[in-house]
């Protein structure tokens, strides 16, 4: 029987023993498939928390719709009823700046806005940045090739539209510093745009015509009843036959003779193909020794630190907030980039009369430790609304370099590590670092990734 190894028990390495167990057996071929995890438990970041009656998400709160992988494979394990949607609220969000919150401007496309109603109307914007803004209605395309995504909406949009709305939105979901972002691997749809449309605005209002849903509309993300874990828990359960191997480090690789040799304090293994669901940099780490060629890329991509607070409090004697959350724009000296009202946002998380409220780091505020991240999210509270009562419980999630940074260039890194990666037969290598860092692409990657391994394995004597 043919064996094969996944490294890493994270959502892309679950999706991919998951995909491999399911299509050996539609193809009627016989594998063993054995996943190594080095923590105790699965999932990685997706970590929902029943806590009495508050439950909550110490990692991912939210998948998008429009990318279809992640709720693809929530139907096929038989979840497609507990799925559910925001809460409706208009504003869906706001933006703190100058001391003040604003409603998100409506209609944006990912972080361009694509209705000149709205963006006359906003106050986030002075009536000069909104000429600035407008001038993308005549400016020439730009060049062609990467830029830093900073730079490539203050080109099109002007500095406030960048530091007031692009910025909050694009750090909340990437970390780190947000103007660094490499515009063709983050944002590859805004620099089609450009090329297609000329003006990033008449293309994003012909674009959000054709999109389903909204972001008001509150269609735009999904969770489970029971939160994202759900969806671990239904993958183990459905891949009855994987060998699941918890607290089992792999430390060693060697290859030869068309099998991968694995080492690990548990012993060593051998199989036919290996899939590395890790960190880039810990895929680098064990490939070293092989590959001087492929590690070099493999550590040259970036990672950076995050975190989550959240904090119950009683309802009644919070200060009124509006619609899901906060974001805080560039320049204001928060120590978290946003908060979310977990509460508000997903029906079910808390009793009556209860609040929750989660605070996201990223960067270099996600350096502190556990009271230091309490201390902050409290104080930034205050900052945003006033003075607010003492919390009644409190839950802290600390990803040490958790989010791979796609920096300029990003793209390059990837197509050298894929380049070198070919040599290697059997060899797959997944996750957040390379094509996409949402939930929807590690699990694509997962799917992809398996459909290839018994690609391999078929023509393997």
């Amino acid at each position: 029987m043919k064996k094969a190894a996944v490294v890493g028990g994270g959502m892309a390495g679950l999706a991919a023993a998951y995909y491999l167990q399911r299509a050996a057996e539609a193809a009627g071929r016989p594998l063993q498939v054995v996943l190594f995890e080095s923590d105790r438990r699965l999932g990685g970041k997706v970590r929902s928390v029943q806590s009495g009656p508050y439950r909550l998400e110490g990692g991912p709160d939210a998948v998008v719709r429009y990318k279809p992988w992640f709720l693809d494979l929530v139907r096929e394990l038989g979840l497609e009823g507990e799925v559910v949607g925001t809460t409706p609220a208009k504003p869906a969000a706001l933006i703190f700046k100058g001391g003040r919150g604003y409603p998100l401007p409506e209609g944006l496309n990912v972080v361009i806005p694509s209705r000149l109603g709205p963006l006359v109307r906003t106050p986030l914007l002075s009536p000069a940045g909104k000429l600035r803004a407008a001038l993308d209605l005549f400016l020439p395309r730009g060049p062609e090739g990467d830029e830093p995504f900073g730079a490539f909406v203050q080109r099109r949009l002007g500095r406030e539209v960048w530091e007031n709305l692009a910025a909050p939105l694009t750090g909340g979901i990437y970390g780190g510093d947000p103007y660094e972002l490499s515009t063709l691997a983050a944002f590859p749809m805004l620099k089609e745009l450009e090329a297609r449309s000329r003006s990033l605005i008449l293309g994003s209002l012909r674009a959000m015509r054709r999109r389903r849903g909204s972001r008001e509309g509150g269609s735009l993300f999904a969770s489970l009843q029971g939160g994202l874990g759900r969806v671990v828990e239904a993958l183990t359960r459905a891949a009855d036959r994987v060998d699941w191997r918890l607290g089992a480090p792999v430390e060693r690789l060697e290859y030869g003779e068309g099998r991968w040799q694995l080492f690990g304090p548990w012993g060593t293994e051998g199989f036919d193909a290996l899939v590395l669901a890790v960190p880039a940099r810990v895929a680098g780490e064990l490939l070293e020794p092989l590959d001087a060629e492929l590690a070099a890329p493999l550590r040259e991509i970036p990672y950076g630190d995050t975190a989550t607070v959240t904090l119950a409090f009683d309802r009644g004697r919070f200060p009124e907030v509006v619609g899901h959350g906060i974001l805080v724009a560039a320049g204001e000296g928060t120590r978290a980039r946003g908060f979310t009202w977990l509460s508000r946002k997903w029906a079910g998380r808390a009793p009556d009369g209860k609040l929750l409220v989660r605070a996201y780091f990223s960067g270099a505020g996600a350096e502190l430790d556990e009271k230091g991240l309490v201390d902050a999210a409290r104080s930034d509270l205050e900052r945003i609304l006033g003075p607010i009562p003492d919390h009644e419980a409190v839950w802290t999630y600390r990803w040490k370099a958790g989010m791979p940074q796609y920096t300029v260039g990003h793209l390059d890194r990837v197509r050298r590590i894929e380049a070198a990666r070919s040599r290697w037969p059997g060899l797959e290598l997944i996750g957040a670092a390379y094509r996409g860092v949402g939930l929807p692409e590690v699990v694509r990657d997962g799917r992809d990734a398996a459909a290839r391994t018994l690609d391999h394995l078929a023509r393997e004597p």
